[in-house]
């Protein structure tokens, strides 16, 4: 069993990266031909990148898996 605080560090990577994986499949080709609002989900995409790495490597910190 996990500390509470890995499971915590797990259960927001899995979220991270289903919103990761959303924007990359519906919400920037529902956009299409608003340029302004590609623009923004494509900065929110590289934030959640950025989440989604980092919750990995202190995961694998912590769990010696990932």
């Amino acid at each position: 069993m996990q500390q509470n605080h890995v499971y915590n560090l797990m259960k927001q990577y899995v979220q991270e990266h289903k919103a990761l994986w959303r924007i990359k499949r519906d919400y920037i080709k529902d956009a299409k031909g608003h340029t302004e609002v590609i623009a923004f989900w494509k900065k929110f995409q590289n934030d959640k990148e950025k989440h989604v790495k980092d919750l990995g490597a202190l995961i694998k910190k912590y769990t010696g898996k990932l």
